[in-house]
């Protein structure tokens, strides 16, 4: 029985954790969609999982991504919804190249959270990342841009003191990461070694307070999403 209550507790944090991580997930992703949209006026997203099911805020972000007008249908019935979610699947396999893997149109029509974040991922990859991670997947030889991204992250940021990224979760939670990354590019902004001895919650408030000020990074991370207890 004591084994048995173990195995329980150890699930449930497990779930916590997954839980937490598609919050933080949920909440960045819909800030950045937001901040794509709102420079050009479009309406935007009060929450991701239900507002992206009729696919025209969708077809929206990628006529602001693309600069490329899409066609959809304004009726409300799920036959509309699913054709403009198709319409942006359709330009995201033939026109950019992105392999969307188990994502169907029927999967963001129903409010799928997993795959929902899967899609916005997916796209933010493309058009954030492919670009400038160009060289380094030459280098590495391998297309899998969330690797490849941590990887480049890794190497970025070594050499500095206390950090060791080997994932997107907890490698971050001491804002000591995105200090890290911040000054390796941009070392007349800040004394790295000042952070040091500041909480994770000033570190991190440091770093996206610099990023937005100085280098017009928008704030899509709060600080208490990345300073969570779960492992």
């Amino acid at each position: 029985m004591e084994m048995s209550g173990e195995h329980a507790t150890f699930g449930a944090r497990i779930q916590e954790a997954k839980d937490e991580r598609e919050d933080v997930q949920k909440k960045t992703f819909t800030k950045w969609i937001n901040s794509q949209l709102s420079k050009c006026g479009r309406p935007t997203l009060e929450d991701l999982f239900t507002d992206l099911r009729d696919g025209t805020h969708l077809l929206s972000l990628i006529e602001v991504l693309s600069g490329t007008p899409q066609v959809r249908e304004k009726g409300r019935m799920r036959l509309h919804h699913i054709n403009n979610v198709l319409r942006v699947l359709d330009v995201l396999e033939k026109q950019c190249n992105i392999k969307l893997v188990n994502i169907s149109s029927n999967d963001i029509v129903d409010g799928n959270q997993k795959l929902t974040l899967g899609l916005v991922w997916s796209i933010i990859l493309h058009w954030q990342v492919k670009d400038v991670m160009k060289d380094l997947m030459d280098d590495l030889r391998q297309t899998n841009l969330e690797r490849t991204l941590l990887v480049w992250c890794r190497q970025s940021t070594q050499g500095y003191a206390e950090v060791d990224v080997k994932n997107f979760t907890t490698s971050w939670r001491s804002g000591l990461a995105f200090n890290a990354l911040i000054h390796r590019y941009k070392p007349e902004l800040f004394s790295y070694d000042r952070l040091l001895p500041r909480s994770p919650e000033e570190r991190l408030e440091h770093a996206f307070t610099v990023a937005y000020e100085k280098l017009a990074v928008d704030k899509l991370l709060d600080p208490e999403g990345k300073i969570s207890k779960g492992q």
